[in-house]
């Protein structure tokens, strides 16, 4: 086990040993889930011939851009990589270049696509997982933290190359050097709007005064969660929020009355989420939030048939094209086309909807070059009611 790197010089020493080392590096991190507030890494693995396996500590080293920049023109090789990118990124690791060995798994039409499950299939060897939702935070790791995290990595090169000559035997290599692409050059995320309303359980809210009540208490325990640097979740679960609302009590005490309300933070900040619900009680109505957020997209598909039976119909025929094709091509249907992308073309197809058309409504709408060509001419067709 390589000790794990926590100093500048310690960092130094590494990043000249993956200069010295050739081919792809293998890289993954860990982070707090559950545990910590947000999703940043508190573990950095990476692993690269020649240079062995390099073990980093972002808690103690927050700027890895020199890790970065010496690894820029070299493949990284990732399990799952928008995972871990994100958290990579905040610490000044960004790849041009990657290979994902569960997106290639996908396209090779595997059934089963995680790390462990892969690594079995293709190399014959069992990876330990027992540490795999332990509080990454924690110092200093113990050691067979660590040697989990090493064994994560420690094949993940090899793993690629047997996927990559399944995907060249398939005629795939060409599309999952697409999808890699893509994935590299993928911009962030941006803010979710209204992330409140992710809330678990916010289906049960009938009104806007409860959903008003949720929103206070979810952002008074947001801030909180910021200020202990612990995850939301482990201060009062989303579920107590939600009891919290419908019971929209008038008092402290009624709160805490509310056999629901748990959580380690329930009672000790009782207080707190009190003035939340207050808050919410003294929102006049015209401020309060909508039930719900002006739609984007289509509606769900079930309600298709009953709002427009035409465009049910065009969903039936895209799914089933889709479908079959897929099959036929031995992979899972939403990697042949973003399900998203075949309801809105479903939805509201250009006029007229020929080859162009589709073909220019399927790059908007970020469909790679290979899915275009594949299934450009079974989406026309599909769009097109049959003679009657």
């Amino acid at each position: 086990m390589p000790p794990v790197v926590s100093t500048s010089r310690a960092l130094a020493d590494a990043v000249a040993a993956l200069a010295a080392g050739s081919g792809p590096v293998a890289v993954d991190a860990e982070r707090a889930s559950g545990h910590r507030y947000g999703q940043r890494a508190f573990l950095v693995q990476l692993r690269r011939e020649g240079a062995g396996t390099a073990l980093i500590d972002p808690a103690a080293l927050p700027d890895l851009t020199s890790v970065g920049a010496v690894l820029a023109d070299t493949e990284w090789v990732l399990h799952a990589a928008s995972q871990d990118l994100p958290c990579l990124a905040e610490v000044g690791m960004v790849p041009s270049t990657l290979f994902d060995t569960e997106l290639g798994s996908r396209l090779a039409g595997f059934s089963r696509v995680g790390l462990a499950a892969v690594v079995e299939q293709l190399l014959g060897l069992t990876l330990a997982k027992e540490h795999s939702a332990v509080d990454w935070s924690v110092r200093p790791l113990p050691e067979p933290w660590l040697r989990y995290a090493a064994l994560d990595v420690e094949m993940l090169v090899e793993l690629r190359d047997s996927i990559e000559e399944e995907l060249d035997r398939q005629g795939k290599l060409a599309w999952a050097h697409e999808e890699f692409a893509a994935v590299a050059a993928a911009p962030p995320q941006p803010p979710r709007t209204d992330p409140w309303r992710r809330t678990s359980g916010l289906h049960r809210v009938r009104n806007r005064r409860q959903l008003t009540i949720v929103r206070e208490l979810w952002t008074s325990r947001d801030l909180l969660a910021q200020e202990l640097d612990v995850s939301p979740g482990r201060i009062v679960p989303d579920t107590s929020l939600v009891e919290a609302a419908l019971a929209q009590p008038t008092s402290q005490r009624a709160l805490s009355g509310v056999i629901a309300f748990t959580g380690r933070g329930s009672r000790r900040y009782l207080n707190r989420w009190y003035e939340a619900i207050a808050r919410a009680a003294a929102i006049p109505d015209a401020e309060m939030p909508p039930l719900h957020l002006p739609a984007e997209g289509p509606p769900p598909a079930r309600i298709w048939a009953e709002r427009d039976p035409a465009a049910a119909a065009r969903l039936a025929r895209v799914r089933t094209a889709l479908g079959t094709t897929a099959t036929g091509l031995n992979l899972p249907v939403e990697n042949l086309l973003a399900p998203d992308t075949a309801r809105r073309l479903a939805w509201s197809p250009p006029g007229p909807a020929d080859d162009g058309a589709v073909e220019g409504f399927l790059r908007k709408h970020g469909a790679r070059n290979w899915q275009i060509e594949i299934t450009l001419p079974l989406l026309t067709a599909a769009l097109v009611a049959p003679a009657t």
